[in-house]
């Protein structure tokens, strides 16, 4: 087995994308073996690698691990980025969990049906500005610290910077009204590992097209 993780996944943002970025931001260099077939998929069921039968799966540290919050609890414990006491750690959760519900609205959309897309983005567009954004902005006045639970970077910093980097790519204005959260994309963004992995020809996922779409369908027959 590699002594690096390997992350089996399509070769496309999906669940596996903050995996990705969390250990991208620790500074741990992984292997992909991508999904390409439905050969692929049945393959690691059959061997027993899948759970639940269902990716994304990550072997690490002579575990083989599936479930997204699973694995980003494994990797941030590991690396020291859940908090110093349980109560931080409640605080990263709560609002981890935050971000994944505007991510995954967000990740809906390249399967919306095109009559109902517009519908769609407005909608996000809408949560962001006036439930999302303004929460973690709240957060970050609060405390006037630097990041967003203790003062020290935790996955739910690079969470956000991912989060804050889609919302970006939907309607760059949305982020106009928050300076806090602004001055925190830029902080993190310059973070040595954070910045390695933003730079092009890193294993960052570019939005997902309909090829790559395509590529998913095939391999996962939905």
């Amino acid at each position: 087995m590699s002594s690096k993780p390997v992350l089996h996944y399509f070769n496309a943002r999906g669940r596996m994308e903050c995996i990705r970025w969390l250990l991208a931001a620790a500074g741990v260099e992984f292997e992909e073996k991508f999904i390409e077939s439905p050969e692929d998929l049945e393959k690691l069921r059959k061997d027993g690698k899948l759970m639940f039968e269902q990716v994304p799966m990550v072997e690490i540290d002579g575990m083989t691990l599936v479930q997204t919050r699973a694995i980003l609890n494994y990797i941030a414990t590991k690396y020291d980025l859940s908090g110093k006491d349980m109560k931080e750690r409640a605080l990263i959760d709560m609002y981890a969990e935050g971000v994944a519900d505007l991510s995954e609205m967000m990740g809906q959309l390249i399967v919306t049906p095109p009559d109902q897309k517009e519908a769609k983005i407005s909608l996000i567009k809408d949560r962001a500005k006036n439930r999302y954004l303004p929460a973690f902005e709240k957060v970050l006045k609060s405390h006037g610290q630097d990041y967003l639970v203790g003062n020290r970077l935790s996955r739910v910093d690079i969470h956000l910077l991912e989060l804050l980097l889609y919302v970006e790519e939907i309607d760059s204005s949305l982020l106009a009204p928050f300076p806090l959260l602004q001055a925190l994309k830029s902080r993190l963004s310059s973070l040595p590992n954070v910045k390695k992995f933003l730079q092009p020809g890193s294993q960052r996922k570019p939005p997902t097209d309909e090829k790559a779409l395509e590529e998913a369908r095939k391999a996962f027959k939905f």
